[in-house]
């Protein structure tokens, strides 16, 4: 057995009980209207963007993005990520325009009728110099939502590209079950065209994270570990509080799907 299928089996099967809490989270049973996937996705969005932070973080890290321009030492990890990079920033929307995931999620959101409100004060906040802690009270994220950010944002913060990649490769976009496309496929048979943008941008997550990227990650993971077992150990730390935050993350949406239930 390669050695290093050996680690990832072995993190898998750390991780497997953390990724079935998440698949089988209640939050999936709870959305059953229009009103529900909004409120998903105005948590959910916040996972979207603090992706695409942890993507442009590791791509800072392992590839020259600076002038003058030097060649950055680890030329495998340099084409996983650039590739990567590529498919996240640049995708196509369902009429073959250019854009990044973020801003398809964005797109999904206002078809649906989604408040997008919150995070274009939070990302407007940070681009006028604010701390996240502040665009957070300028945005009024939701605190399950924080936490999520706060934890992405603190691995950051640690420069540890070993720590990025796992993070970034274990328990993101692809723990989202079939029961919730299912979901989303009833919405979008019942009210037509409110919900086929992010019926795609799921399926692009299934079509691209979760079989060309996920491969590419597991290879810069393993890259970027070689055969240090401390690293692996750390990677298998870091990927399980990561899939901590998304329970939390998904505890906090159905709080707030109950919440507008009682008050409705």
């Amino acid at each position: 057995m390669d050695l290093h299928t050996a680690h990832f089996e072995k993190i898998n099967s750390v991780l497997d009980a953390q990724r079935k809490e998440i698949i089988q989270h209640p939050v999936y049973k709870n959305i059953k209207t229009l009103n529900d996937v909004r409120t998903f996705m105005e948590f959910h969005v916040y996972a979207v963007w603090d992706f695409m932070s942890l993507l442009k973080s590791l791509q800072n890290h392992l590839t020259c993005v600076a002038v003058p321009w030097f060649p950055t030492e680890d030329r495998d990890s340099r084409y996983l990520i650039n590739e990567i990079v590529v498919g996240e920033e640049s995708d196509i929307d369902l009429n073959g325009n250019r854009l990044s995931h973020f801003e398809l999620y964005l797109n999904a959101m206002e078809a649906c009728g989604a408040n997008t409100s919150g995070i274009h004060r939070f990302v407007n906040a940070l681009k006028a110099g604010k701390t996240i802690e502040e665009s957070f009270e300028i945005a009024e994220t939701p605190e399950a939502a924080r936490e999520f950010v706060r934890f992405t944002f603190h691995v950051i913060a640690q420069q540890e590209t070993h720590l990025l990649a796992a993070v970034f490769t274990f328990g993101r976009e692809d723990l989202i079950p079939d029961m919730f496309h299912s979901i989303i496929e009833d919405i979008d048979k019942e009210l037509p065209d409110t919900v086929s943008l992010f019926k795609y941008y799921l399926d692009r997550h299934i079509e691209i994270d979760g079989d060309h990227h996920s491969h590419l990650a597991l290879q810069m993971t393993a890259n970027l570990c070689g055969e240090e077992e401390q690293k692996w150990k750390e990677v298998a730390e870091v990927s399980s509080m990561g899939l901590q935050k998304r329970v939390t993350l998904w505890s906090g949406v159905l709080e707030e799907i109950t919440k507008s239930l009682a008050t409705a």
